[in-house]
């Protein structure tokens, strides 16, 4: 009889304190009204619309500064596609690389004459053709050949490019 009771008394026990921790969890930090309360919708107020957007041109720079500049980003992008010609190289960034270094390279031929057009037309062809060349190449087969002629064009590209060199054929 008395184990029984005992044992009445821990189920009593037991169930006082579920509830309790019940409640408490409940309540929480929040009020309970604040809890258990819908919060209101935002208001729909009407966003305000741009008619007339302008485009920021940024500053104006000059034939020469521009001409640089895309010169800049060309060498780093075709520096970022040699580093990542190897064999475990990434794929996307071998093909993205390749592909920025073209945009950049008709940058700078929109900024020349036309001799400077068809000096740079014979890099921008072979450069094309690399990049045939490092996007059929999905399993990084031919990469220390892509690499080779990469070397290769970035150093004659340097050295027929240069600002120094183009100078008189900017518009």
């Amino acid at each position: 009889m008395k184990g029984a009771r005992r044992r009445l008394q821990g189920v009593r026990l037991c169930f006082v304190l579920a509830v309790y921790f019940l409640i408490f969890n409940l309540i929480g930090c929040d009020a309970f009204v604040r809890k258990f309360t819908r919060k209101p919708k935002k208001s729909d107020e009407p966003m305000e619309l741009v008619l007339y957007p302008e485009e920021y041109k940024g500053p104006g720079l000059s034939k020469e500064a521009l001409y640089r500049q895309s010169f800049l980003f060309w060498k780093s992008w075709m520096d970022e596609l040699i580093e990542c010609l190897n064999p475990r190289g990434n794929y996307k960034r071998q093909v993205k690389s390749a592909e920025e270094a073209i945009k950049n390279v008709l940058d700078m031929r929109k900024m020349l004459n036309d001799e400077g057009k068809k000096k740079i037309d014979v890099y921008l062809k072979k450069l094309a053709e690399l990049k045939e060349s490092i996007a059929g190449d999905m399993y990084n087969s031919r990469t220390s050949f892509n690499r080779n002629d990469t070397e290769r064009l970035r150093r004659d590209m340097l050295r027929d490019l240069g600002y120094p060199k183009v100078k008189a054929m900017l518009l």
